[in-house]
């Protein structure tokens, strides 16, 4: 008889392309450090030019990423389909979440068993972009489920978090250089936060949601992430995708938010925020306090929106999908039932009201962006507080806290960025900002991130 242990030991050691990772895997083990490349940790204008110099080829320089993406994606999982560029595919690579439609890759939505074969690509991945689209990146089931099976490349013992998790952990791996997700309540600023790199959510557009699968359509977001502010203003430069361009002026108004420090942030966040606040003052910007009043108390309603938009789309979607839900997953959906005609009316009524208020809101305060912290707590290590539901419904004993800061621009429609400020005082956590700024703005926040990086460097890269 065959050594059955001896196969199996075989089988493992062979090179073996990348599988599917699921929701229902279990995270990965915190692994030894693997130290990627010295030209995988590059910032892309010094790639960039060593191609264009002569330096490096584009043979070369596919090989060697595709080489380092199966080996990232062995140990953090960031990926439900990895392929290989190519020797003479472009330099720049792209990971789009996985329940945003590429032409040529399947859509599994999460889940274990679904596959849908799309014979076009969303609306945001535009004709002739020039990005090697390398992978399809993991999520959590449905957009609603908790867990996604990644580990956290920089920050091992820190949960990635967020539906988009797979597009902070590809990105923070060096798997890819920039990935497309979808941002409702945080979807893309909680896994870019946690994992130490940058996540823009882009201003609400329902005609950019066609090709994504909506959670919350009257909030949801495509979502960009990269590594660095730098590395996503280069993008914006010369990927052909719609991501504004940087934009610098001088003299802005930031207005940090009081109702943060009321609220019992953290002190390790407090000193975060400060210390953005600080870094931002150091190219001219004029860093005051500001009050948000009304979009402040609208933060609960902005989860329970998503709760009953999840619940209604549900009728949708059950129908089409063989999966078993996870249970986690079934009463997130589930909680929107609870949410009635009439208090979906009056949040749907408080939703219009705020945004066609928000103009004057940032005029009568005299201010161009917020700033405030992407948490109120610094971030969780994996398995810390584990929750029965991704969706926070009032009744939770935390309710204040753990509807977080995000939903400010969720519920506003509003662009946000998410950056790196620096770490917790052990070194094991990052500690992140988010700008929100006024629709169509996200040229301004990327280029104040940029500016913040210049002095700071970047604090959350180990």
């Amino acid at each position: 008889m065959p050594d059955v242990a001896h196969a199996v030991a075989a089988y493992f050691a062979a090179d073996r392309p990348a599988g599917p990772r699921t929701t229902q895997d279990p995270a990965p083990d915190p692994a030894p450090e693997a130290v990627p490349p010295p030209l995988i940790a590059l910032p892309l204008r010094e790639r960039l030019a060593l191609l264009d110099d002569g330096a490096l080829t584009l043979p070369e320089w596919n090989a060697l990423a595709d080489g380092w993406a199966r080996e990232a994606d062995h140990r953090y999982r960031a990926c439900a389909e990895l392929r290989p560029a190519g020797p003479h595919a472009p330099a720049l690579r792209l990971g789009v979440k996985d329940t945003v439609d590429v032409a040529g890759f399947a859509t599994r939505l999460g889940l274990r068993r679904h596959r849908h074969h799309p014979g076009r690509s969303a609306a945001v991945l535009t004709e002739g972009h020039r990005l090697a689209t390398v992978a399809k990146v993991v999520t959590t089931e449905l957009n609603i489920g908790i867990g996604s099976g990644c580990g956290n490349p920089w920050f091992p013992t820190i949960d990635p978090a967020g539906s988009s998790t797979g597009c902070g952990v590809a990105v923070a791996a060096g798997i890819c250089d920039l990935a497309l997700g979808t941002d409702v309540l945080g979807s893309v600023r909680w896994p870019a936060g946690r994992c130490g790199v940058v996540g823009l959510r882009m201003t609400h557009d329902p005609a950019a949601l066609r090709g994504m699968l909506p959670l919350s359509p009257a909030m949801d977001a495509p979502g960009w992430v990269a590594r660095t502010a730098d590395d996503l203003a280069l993008l914006a430069e010369v990927s052909g995708l719609p991501i504004p361009r940087a934009e610098h002026h001088r003299g802005l108004r930031i207005g940090v938010v009081a109702e943060v420090a009321e609220g019992g942030a953290e002190p390790g966040i407090l000193d975060a925020l400060k210390t953005a606040g600080e870094l931002l003052a150091a190219h001219g910007h004029r860093v005051a306090t500001t009050r948000l009043g009304g979009l402040w108390d609208l933060r609960g309603a902005a989860w329970e929106l998503c709760a009953r938009q999840a619940w209604q789309g549900s009728h949708g979607w059950d129908p089409r999908i063989a999966d078993e839900l996870s249970p986690s997953t079934r009463r997130a959906v589930d909680s929107g039932a609870a949410i009635g005609d009439l208090r979906h009316r009056e949040i749907e009524e408080q939703l219009a009201r705020t945004r066609a208020a928000v103009p004057r809101l940032f005029a009568d305060a005299g201010v161009d962006v917020w700033l405030l912290p992407l948490d109120p707590d610094v971030p969780r290590p994996v398995g810390a507080q584990r929750a029965a539901s991704s969706l926070v419904t009032p009744g939770h004993p935390d309710y204040d806290r753990e509807i977080g800061y995000t939903p400010v621009a969720s519920f506003a429609g509003l662009p946000a960025l998410t950056f790196p400020v620096g770490r917790t005082a052990d070194g094991s956590a990052p500690l992140a900002v988010q700008l929100v700024g006024r629709p169509g703005a996200e040229g301004v926040l990327i280029g104040l991130a940029r500016e913040a990086a210049r002095t700071a460097g970047d604090p959350a890269r180990p």
